[in-house]
């Protein structure tokens, strides 16, 4: 069967950008043979915590906010964007019920840094780099990240040719990791400016990964992108109870299943 895989609703306050986010990392999920699972964003913490049990795996996407500086110890930069606190709740609610029951977890841009700040590391409120961190969803290319070789994201890589230690990534995030969190490590930078790009879980037993670009833009385009939903799914699939293995078949491909079982009360 399917994993099912949890996705926060990307942003609470602005429906367009959830309207047009979301799909994408459904669609993701679903090529790599994962069902999406919508976690919407105005819901009871109680019914919230009902649709997260019944989830194999987290993916935590991005955002046009920023993480409040006060849950990291610092003041507020003036280019900080506001926080968005439903998306902030849910997230919080995802990655201690992840952490608690060693369930898979991905991180994509704004994803990667609250699970940063929930592991108790700090961000770097605004990028200062010749590096245009900000390039946006029209540049399918901006930079390059260098990846460490003895990460699981290296490996995650080099299962698609073999050689993946540096790749060409898109970017739109203005902030990034500064401290790292507990039970988490380095995996990739920018080489040209050193910012942190991936990070991982140190704990063998737990997949952990979070990309500070966006592979759901280029899933279609790029083996390097599917490999890293691919890996979630594998990851999610391997904790599945037995008697939830084989007890559904797959519904991926076919034009009448639907976005997750919470998809019609997306508030986009």
């Amino acid at each position: 069967m399917r994993p099912r895989i949890a996705i926060p609703v990307p942003h609470s306050g602005d429906a367009d950008y959830a309207g047009r986010a979301l799909p994408q990392y459904e669609r993701a999920v679903e090529l790599a043979g994962g069902e999406p699972v919508r976690i919407p964003l105005d819901s009871a913490a109680s019914e919230v915590k009902k649709l997260i049990a019944d989830c194999d795996a987290v993916l935590l996407p991005g955002s046009r906010a920023d993480v409040l500086p006060e849950k990291y110890g610092a003041p507020r930069d003036p280019k900080t964007a506001d926080a968005d606190l439903p998306r902030d709740a849910v997230d919080e609610l995802l990655l201690r019920d992840a952490y608690a029951h060693r369930k898979p977890v991905l991180g994509i841009c704004y994803g990667l840094q609250i699970l940063n700040v929930h592991r108790a590391g700090s961000l770097v409120q605004h990028i200062e780099s010749p590096v245009n961190h900000e390039a946006g969803r029209k540049v399918p290319i901006a930079h390059d990240v260098d990846v460490d070789p003895g990460s699981t994201l290296a490996r995650i890589l080099q299962d698609t040719d073999g050689n993946a230690v540096r790749l060409p990534v898109n970017s739109s995030h203005h902030q990034s990791v500064d401290v790292i969190g507990k039970g988490l490590r380095i995996s990739a930078r920018c080489p040209d400016d050193g910012i942190i790009e991936a990070i991982e879980g140190a704990e063998p037993d737990h997949f952990v990964l979070a990309v500070q670009w966006h592979p759901e833009r280029s899933v279609d385009q790029d083996a390097p992108s599917r490999a890293i939903f691919d890996a979630l799914i594998q990851a999610a699939r391997a904790k599945l109870p037995m008697e939830r293995r084989a007890s559904r078949p797959s519904t991926v491909g076919d034009p009448s299943a639907g976005s997750g079982q919470a998809a019609r009360r997306s508030t986009d």
